[in-house]
């Protein structure tokens, strides 16, 4: 690989802390096990298991997966392939990736 500045990960707190202050529920996503695009708010959400799982309405694929404790929460999107979050007009971006 040639020798291209970078910045570490911790670039990255900002544009995400923007990204995640939005509702998830109006952001879109695709289903990786049937390709269904649609919105985050239509996922079929079980509460049984020692967390959140979110279910394609369409094939009942795993999409999301949410577990919180006290000090943390991690959020599992393997079962997605994209997730489209409307941002703000107003809201200033960081450039292009």
């Amino acid at each position: 690989m040639t020798d291209m500045s970078y910045l570490d990960g911790n670039m990255l707190d900002g544009p995400l802390r923007e990204l995640f202050a939005v509702d998830l529920s109006a952001a879109t996503g695709r289903c990786e096990h049937c390709g269904a695009d649609g919105p985050m708010a239509a996922l079929h959400v079980y509460s049984h298991a020692p967390g959140l799982i979110g279910r394609c309405p369409n094939c009942e694929a795993v999409m999301l997966r949410l577990v919180r404790s006290p000090g943390w929460a991690r959020l599992d999107l393997r079962g997605t392939t994209y997730l489209q979050v409307p941002m703000p007009l107003d809201q200033p971006h960081p450039g292009p990736l």
